[in-house]
């Protein structure tokens, strides 16, 4: 209680007045009475890994299969001493300082209830609750950093005791044992655990809500196994009052966040609403951005008078996420996109490098061979925590500008500071929406809408998310990426700076399995050079071609190539 004071107080003399969030309607607002549209983004992969994240999901799917992998290899407290790294490296002050600077103004927690406290079955008193210090400590951290930057935190308890339903991967659970809705003891301490932590932050002014159940997902009645087909959902409503009146017992404030049930979106048999203060949640991915898809939790919203909150989306192309954004602020709805930190995560904020040692653990536990040694495993292991810390990351600042600038801005920007006479690599082009900075044929995915519309956008799978497909490239002068599976009709655009009116020499390094066609314009000018490009004896066989005549004004000049066959690959290009 010392601590909670002594914190408040410091937040109240930092920022005077408490910026405490509430509900109004249909809308959120702060105690100034101006509406709030949370801008957030989900911390997911730090307190609670899930396989994919970590490129286990062949394997090991669930945190705990996670961690019987690694200790098999470097032993149980080798797998702790991992494990402590990850959590100090995976989020500091440094990462909630940067998302401020980004634009985000809140962030949501994801919880796993065992950095909190012990599973029932490690209960030393059976039915008595031990806490552990490690979970709120990081959670009084991220609070402190985003108070500093007077960002909101939600707290979501994503891994409940027992786990929430049958996607055991986002919960953490383990088939052998008990889950939530099986077990009176787990619904106990998941109620006591609610109710210890607002014991602690009730008076923290930027705790922005609560989100009480990440993504129920359970047939209590029906066959989906994920409870999309429920029409009750009696145990899910039941239960959520249940922890909202622990809540309110000490604290009247703050939000209250409910989701429904088949991972957050399935509200049928919604009880009378037992709070004035609450906010319903949906998660959104891989549909179209477009009011159809948001009719439920619209005419939710209008029927109960009450705010809705996107709680977790993400996941697709820059395309989907300028798209969604606009949607979202057209009908005054928050967000919070998901994840930060991955390992090769393009369509997050930070990508987390893979080593080549790590890729020889994953290759032993999905393939079997050769054990690597304990050493070695180690090693491996304690490296890629310390590319989780925020320096040691590669930040994807298109992804950043798809989520703000170009969500209003339509122009577009240097992606690098090209000058001519200099060299361009194919990759760098500018920053902007398709139609403006590049145009790409697969850019976006929708197979929950549409089955067909499976789209991998970035075919290549490497250093952007926009649909440009970008390659490793192996040719002996590279920035490490190459430009390919263009198609007729797409093209890119860089813009680029020259110190005087010239006519420019182009040397362009390219790849193709077929003689092809490329046009390169010259916006500024209005001139345009058709170039032919002779097969050059396969995908990666790279040959260079030279075209004069390329006409820049003085200053900056907007260059596209127009691709006019399938199938060339561009490295780079030279202007001399």
């Amino acid at each position: 209680m010392k601590r909670t004071l002594l914190l408040s107080a410091f937040l109240l003399s930092q920022f005077g007045t408490s910026q405490l969030l509430k509900t109004d309607g249909q809308k959120i607002i702060n105690d100034k009475g101006e509406n709030i549209q949370l801008k957030g983004l989900g911390l997911g992969g730090w307190m609670l890994q899930e396989g994919y994240m970590l490129k286990t999901a062949d394997f090991a799917g669930p945190q705990y299969k996670i961690k019987e992998k690694i200790a098999e290899l470097i032993g149980e407290d080798g797998m702790n001493d991992f494990y402590k790294a990850y959590l100090k490296n995976g989020i500091t002050k440094q990462d909630i300082d940067f998302l401020a600077k980004a634009g985000f103004n809140s962030i949501r927690l994801p919880m796993h209830y065992n950095l909190y406290t012990l599973p029932i079955e490690k209960e030393p008193v059976k039915g008595q609750n031990t806490w552990l210090e490690e979970g709120f400590k990081m959670t009084d951290d991220v609070l402190k950093w985003c108070a500093a930057n007077k960002m909101y935190l939600i707290l979501d308890l994503h891994a409940l005791p027992g786990g929430q339903g049958n996607d055991v991967n986002i919960s953490d659970n383990d088939k052998s044992k008990p889950s939530l809705w099986q077990s009176e003891e787990n619904q106990k301490k998941t109620i006591a655990f609610w109710k210890k932590l607002t014991e602690r932050y009730k008076d923290e002014p930027w705790i922005g809500g609560y989100d009480l159940i990440n993504e129920p997902n359970i047939n209590f009645t029906g066959k989906n196994p994920n409870g999309t087909d429920e029409m009750s959902n009696a145990p899910l409503w039941k239960f959520q009052k249940d922890i909202t009146a622990a809540i309110r017992e000490v604290d009247k404030k703050h939000i209250i966040i409910i989701e429904g049930n088949g991972w957050g979106n399935n509200y049928n048999g919604l009880t009378p609403i037992w709070d004035d203060n609450m906010v319903f949640s949906f998660h959104k991915y891989w549909n179209n951005n477009d009011d159809a898809t948001l009719k439920g939790i619209l005419d939710l919203r209008e029927k109960h008078n009450m705010p809705i909150w996107l709680g977790e989306t993400g996941e697709n192309s820059n395309v989907w996420f300028t798209e969604l954004i606009q949607l979202l602020n057209k009908h005054n709805i928050g967000y919070a996109f998901w994840p930060m930190k991955k390992i090769d995560n393009r369509a997050g904020i930070a990508n987390v490098k893979i080593t080549p040692e790590y890729q020889k653990l994953l290759d032993y536990w999905k393939n079997g061979g050769e054990k690597p040694s304990k050493e070695f495993a180690t090693q491996a292991l304690m490296k890629i925590a310390d590319n989780y810390k925020f320096n040691n990351t590669e930040i994807q600042y298109d992804v950043i500008d798809a989520m703000f600038r170009q969500v209003t801005d339509g122009s577009t920007k240097p992606f690098k500071d090209h000058q001519a006479p200099g060299r361009i690599f194919a990759s760098d082009y500018d920053l902007g929406r398709m139609g403006a900075a590049y145009l790409d044929k697969d850019y976006i995915n929708l197979w929950v809408s549409d089955p067909n519309k499976r789209s991998e956008w970035n075919a290549g799978h490497q250093m952007r998310n926009d649909a440009v497909d970008i390659y490793p490239c192996k040719d002996a002068v590279t920035n490490q990426y190459y430009v390919g599976k263009t198609e007729s009709g797409e093209w890119i655009q860089y813009t680029i700076s020259s110190k005087t009116d010239k006519a420019y020499t182009f040397d362009i390094r390219y790849a193709s399995n077929h003689d092809a066609t490329i046009r390169i314009e010259s916006g500024s000018v209005k001139d345009i050079k058709t170039v032919s490009l002779p097969f050059t004896g396969g995908n990666e066989k790279w040959q260079t071609i030279s075209i004069k005549g390329i006409i820049f004004k003085k200053g900056e000049n907007k260059i596209r190539i127009y691709f006019e066959n399938d199938g060339v690959n561009l490295n780079y290009f030279e202007i001399k």
